[in-house]
């Protein structure tokens, strides 16, 4: 997975600001502040709308608009991020088959998109 979300156009690999260090942080080439509030894994540091868990933990941290996040999780998608500010942070499980990270990696996709936009 670490390798298909890094060859996403337009993001960078760094390390998160927020989570454990084996976490991988999902830059964006483009922005290093947030459009708007909520947009960000780590509010008043460099944009960081989705972080990778590490090799045992696929699972992944990101923001998403609300809406769209409830919706992952009444689907059995996604679940509140427990250190939510803003009711935008979720976590995704862990793709365990090729359908299933392809279905993840929109998500990601998603997530940068809603980064990029304004509030």
């Amino acid at each position: 997975m670490v390798a298909q979300v890094f060859r996403l156009e337009g993001v960078l690999e760094g390390i998160s600001q927020v989570s454990l260090v084996s976490s991988r942080a999902v830059y964006l080439v483009d922005l290093d502040e947030e459009a708007g509030p909520g947009r960000s894994l780590a509010p008043g540091g460099r944009l960081e709308p989705v972080h990778l868990h590490g090799v045992q933990d696929t699972s992944v941290h990101l923001v998403l608009p609300m809406a769209r996040g409830e919706e992952l999780v009444r689907l059995g998608w996604a679940e509140p991020h427990q250190y939510a500010d803003f009711g935008t942070e979720f976590l995704i499980f862990g793709p365990r088959d090729s359908d299933e990270l392809g279905t993840v990696l929109l998500i990601i996709e998603e997530s940068l998109a809603f980064a990029r936009s304004a509030a």
